[in-house]
């Protein structure tokens, strides 16, 4: 894990991102989807460095993904350095961020607290 990447503007984990030996995160200029990213735009606009700043609860963009909008909703109630202790909690412990592609143990949910209490003890209920 790189922790000092910390979670990108829309909620997604740069710290475990497979993608990171050559991007910086979403606030470097390296990352691959710097040109089209919505969530970055709309942060950038609203002069926040995250979505989770916001005070609307929008779905727009990668928010449509289970994954960083409940990392989002995860950061407001417990924080980003809760998170981002759990996420390497649950890296050491076999949790995979990524699988094949950008899905992994994080996406195979559709509900967002089962989602958080995943996110929270490591294993599912």
């Amino acid at each position: 894990m790189k922790r000092e990447l910390g979670i990108a503007r829309c909620g997604l984990a740069c710290c475990l991102c497979s993608e990171n030996e050559t991007c910086n995160g979403c606030n470097s200029g390296n990352c691959p989807d710097n040109d089209w990213c919505e969530n970055k735009k709309c942060s950038l606009e609203k002069s926040i460095k995250h979505c989770y700043e916001c005070d609307k609860n929008c779905q727009k963009g990668l928010l449509s993904k289970i994954k960083p909008y409940t990392f989002n909703l995860f950061i407001r109630q417990y924080g980003e350095e809760k998170l981002l202790d759990c996420l390497e909690r649950n890296e050491r412990n076999g949790v995979v961020y990524h699988r094949e592609g950008v899905n992994g143990d994080y996406d195979d949910f559709d509900d967002v607290e089962n989602l958080i209490q995943f996110i929270l003890k490591g294993k599912k209920q």
